[in-house]
């Protein structure tokens, strides 16, 4: 029963360090963009660089 007394402060500190790492997140820029990374995929450029013409 003493566990609880560890585990309920111990969920509310992971809990700040998962919110202030979100806003981190935000912040920062992560989730400005978030289709264009999807499609960068789908449009490689296969094509071959032309030889040196040395």
């Amino acid at each position: 029963m003493n566990i609880i007394f560890y585990l309920i402060p111990l969920g509310l500190v992971l809990l700040a360090v998962a919110v202030a790492a979100f806003f981190w997140a935000v912040r920062s820029g992560q989730f400005d963009d978030l289709e264009t990374p999807a499609y960068r995929v789908l449009m490689d450029d296969d094509s071959k660089p032309p030889p040196d013409a040395d």
